[in-house]
């Protein structure tokens, strides 16, 4: 059965009317995914942008269930709607959690991790716009090196973020989870598909997508999906797969597009100099020395 495209998904809509910033890529990468999972999805929300924009007295801007848990709890929370439903015979539902990647990589991590030690029959996907947006930009543990938040500013003698980007796939990945995809919000027929994917499989499903926000990374409101691509495109993220112990790559730029370009076009990352560039450009390359060699190559459409 072919996968599903933008030219087959429902037209539906079950988040509709929330109060998002204009181009801002976690609220696409949560309408498309519910858009594929269909009106029997239960889901869960953090603290944090989607539940800030999407929960709004009197007014809920899902058109499925929906609920706001503790910003540590989204995994705990899916798990437990998961065993409630269960336990009460229902079986035509997905429990997917929204969580940003401060809400992922630092507070929720410990939830998360017991969710796939257990093997909770959970959808999480974490909408990653490389810092805490929603409370002011401050840095978090996916916050990429050497970008300007409002704890990692640019001056004379620190400039931005000093630390690396967790490598949240990976990690997810040692678990032994069932699977385990990356994606972005400029290669929505990726996204989609591995959502899909996801939703027919038993036990714990992790999709960390790349949902760009203009607001901090400094880009216009119009750029989200072209940013989010050329990220892709440049090799500073890859798109790829975990499943039964192996890693899967599905896409490789035939060349990479200059590292140069997509930092210079964001606020964040003006500041930095030209070895500080070619530092990054450096690091792109020894992660992709990895991807070649533990990593499996399989393009699906």
């Amino acid at each position: 059965m072919a996968a599903m495209t933008v030219k087959t998904l429902s037209e539906d809509e079950f988040f509709y009317g929330h109060k998002a910033c204009a181009g801002c890529g976690g609220s696409l990468a949560l309408r498309i995914a519910l858009k594929v999972l269909g009106e029997r999805s239960v889901a869960v929300l953090p603290a944090g942008c989607m539940s800030a924009v999407g929960f709004n007295f009197p007014q809920l801007c899902f058109g499925n269930n929906a609920i706001i848990s503790t910003f540590a709890g989204t995994a705990s929370m899916l798990t437990g709607i998961e065993a409630g439903l269960r336990a009460r015979g229902i079986t035509d539902f997905h429990a997917v959690g929204f969580a940003g990647d401060g809400g992922t990589a630092d507070i929720g991590i410990q939830a998360l991790s017991g969710a796939i030690d257990r093997n909770d029959d959970i959808l999480y996907i974490c909408y990653d716009n490389e810092a805490y947006m929603n409370t002011g930009i401050q840095k978090s543990s996916l916050t990429p090196f050497g970008a300007k938040t409002t704890t990692t500013p640019a001056g004379k003698n620190i400039r931005g973020n000093l630390r690396p980007k967790k490598n949240m796939f990976e990690i997810i990945a040692a678990h032994g989870i069932p699977y385990a995809a990356t994606a972005s919000v400029g290669y929505l027929d990726d996204y989609m598909r591995k959502v899909e994917k996801a939703s027919k499989i038993k036990g714990t499903k992790y999709i960390h997508i790349i949902a760009p926000c203009p607001t901090g990374w400094g880009i216009a409101t119009d750029e989200t999906v072209e940013v989010a691509r050329e990220v892709v495109d440049c090799g500073l993220w890859y798109l790829a797969e975990y499943e039964n112990g192996t890693f899967i790559l599905n896409h490789r730029p035939e060349q990479f597009e200059d590292v140069e370009h997509y930092l210079r076009r964001q606020n964040r990352f003006r500041h930095l100099t030209d070895e500080d560039v070619q530092w990054i450009r450096h690091c792109r390359d020894e992660k992709w020395r990895a991807i070649h060699e533990n990593f499996k190559e399989k393009t699906e459409r």
